[in-house]
């Protein structure tokens, strides 16, 4: 007979498989979705110290990290460093309020490394899942409409184009997927095994600026959508919709992301044979208006802006994988972040250049387009012969911006968080609500000029990510040449006297934007190499001379000061 202990604990996992609240379902506390309902009578135990036998070892490990007074050990608990670094880093100014949330299912983890007993997820299809819905989404479908719209280019050189692009720059971004189970480290933390310490300063407080921007084009697009299918609702409100979504997935933090994207995707895939077929009768090459040649220099910047995007995601893609697998094969873990960006991408943005060339020949279309600035007017045109329907898919699409805008926002807490050890002992979930303030009032400013921000934040972010690509990029191939302890000692990430002095870095980005500022065109400036009939090639320059300037400088610091290698 099972003793009265026994009893209770089956009596209240009972109790708790049928209270189905909001926290417990999304927050991860009990690791319940929707496909894996593991919290049921056939785990009826409880551990010592409160855990239950459907917790991961990850909210175990974070749980007693934050516990300070206890007796017992999880099965998996992170070492006495990691403790401490959790205790100075991760709680920081908010103890009491960051461990209620912590108990309510909000991730408090900061930018401390996980160890290797903490990295035992195995789910590696997550990723996945999470790069498929954070690009198979209206936004992807904007930027493929750029080409015919900025650019002047046709429906082949649009599809060559972008097909290209595409296939070959989601390289980068997808092996740096490989960092995060492999050293479980922020990619802001990561990057300081070649900028240092100080160095890393840079790109930390470069991505938290560049993704504040790539987070107003994603609310712009979703409220323009919204906006598009009621009168009662103009864009100013759709963006503020999409920005509290966005924020609330955001707030709770990783686990919640992860099950929100595996399967926040579904509106969008439901919508996009929708669309592709009302859209279909309009889209005969035949039918297109006639499109001039396009010019050499519009080919190259479209290139180089559409390629800067793509690359831009390496900054960010390790520290979604921080908690998983360590011995998960590295290719498998490539794969699928390949995949799960290059397949949502290439649909929409190939979507977005046949309807973006049809548009000017169908009235309905350009009416909706208001003049290429209206990307969710130009949706809600395609779409209108669809009905009620039709805009209930509108609203979803739109709703699923948030898809995109969940990591972008999630991203700069944690660079803000690496750019500074006073900003570390501010916790994540502060600067979620700092970032949502910034957000709204610039995104309803942007737009009023969409294509010009549109171009100007993706222009900007691929200036300094190509650079910061090839730096890290070649520090590992070159220099370091494994994911190894003795290649990576992560127990220096945050102790600079054993880190690179990160000179090299500093100098190649010095010396990238030098050239780059003779190669851009933008809105705003256009430089002389690329007045001359080059056009926009700054990112891809900025990717090649970083590398060029690095790898010298970097082989002499490492030979005038080894043991900071």
């Amino acid at each position: 007979m099972p003793s009265s202990s026994t009893g209770r604990s089956y009596g209240r996992l009972i109790h708790r498989h049928w209270a189905w609240r909001w926290d417990k379902l999304f927050c991860g506390r009990y690791n319940i979705c929707f496909f894996d309902l593991r919290l049921s009578i056939l785990q009826p135990l409880t551990f010592k110290g409160g855990t239950t036998a459907s917790e991961t070892c990850e909210e175990r490990d974070i749980k007693h990290s934050v516990e300070e007074t206890t007796s017992e050990k999880s099965e998996h608990p992170p070492n006495d460093q990691t403790q401490k670094a959790d205790k100075k880093n991760q709680l920081g100014v908010c103890r009491r309020l960051t461990q209620y949330l912590l108990e309510h299912g909000v991730e408090t983890h900061g930018i401390t490394p996980t160890t290797e007993e903490q990295r035992t997820d195995t789910r590696i299809y997550q990723l996945f899942w999470l790069w498929f819905s954070t690009n198979f989404n209206i936004l992807a479908f904007s930027t493929g409409t750029v080409g015919p719209t900025v650019f002047g280019l046709g429906l082949r050189s649009s599809i060559v184009m972008i097909i290209v692009v595409d296939v070959v720059t989601f390289i980068i971004p997808a092996y740096f997927a490989v960092f995060g189970p492999q050293l479980g480290a922020r990619g802001m933390v990561q990057c300081r095994f070649s900028w240092g310490y100080y160095g890393s300063i840079i790109p930390s407080l470069l991505n938290a600026i560049s993704y504040q921007g790539f987070l107003i084009l994603n609310v712009i697009v979703g409220g323009q959508a919204l906006a598009a299918v009621s009168n009662k609702i103009d864009v100013t409100v759709g963006i503020v919709i999409v920005s509290f979504i966005s924020f609330v997935v955001t707030f709770c933090g990783y686990r919640v992301i992860h099950q929100f994207e595996t399967f926040a995707w579904v509106p969008s895939a439901v919508a996009f044979p929708i669309l592709l077929g009302l859209a279909r009768k309009h889209l005969d090459p035949s039918t297109f208006p006639a499109t001039p040649t396009p010019s050499v220099a519009s080919i190259l910047s479209f290139i180089s802006l559409m390629g800067s995007a793509n690359v831009s995601w390496c900054t960010i893609t390790p520290d979604y994988g921080i908690f998983h697998d360590k011995t998960a094969s590295k290719l498998k873990v490539f794969t699928y972040s390949y995949l799960g960006f290059l397949l949502p991408s290439l649909a929409w943005h190939l979507l977005g250049a046949a309807i973006a060339i049809a548009a000017p020949g169908v009235p309905s279309w350009s009416a909706g387009f208001d003049e290429s600035t209206n990307i969710g007017g130009l949706l809600a045109a395609v779409i209108a012969p669809a009905g009620g329907f039709g805009v209930f898919l509108l609203v979803f699409t739109a709703l699923g911006t948030v898809c995109a805008c969940a990591p972008s926002m999630y991203t700069i807490g944690l660079s803000l968080m690496a750019a500074s050890s006073l900003f570390a002992k501010i916790p994540r979930y502060v600067y979620t609500v700092i970032s949502v303030a910034i957000l709204i009032p610039l995104a309803i400013l942007g737009a009023k000029r969409f294509y010009n921000t549109l171009v100007n934040v993706l222009g900007g972010i691929g200036y300094w990510s190509t650079s910061f690509a090839s730096i890290v990029l070649a520090e590992h191939i070159i220099f370091r040449r494994s994911f190894s302890p003795r290649a990576y000692p992560m127990q220096n990430w945050d102790k600079a006297k054993y880190l690179p002095l990160g000179i090299p870095a500093i100098v190649s980005i010095i010396c990238s934007f030098g050239v780059v500022i003779l190669c851009m065109q933008q809105p705003f400036y256009t430089g002389p190499i690329a007045k001359a009939g080059t056009g926009e090639i700054g990112g891809a320059v900025s990717l090649l001379v970083s590398f060029v300037v690095y790898v010298p400088l970097r082989a002499i610091e490492r030979s005038i000061w080894p043991a900071r290698s």
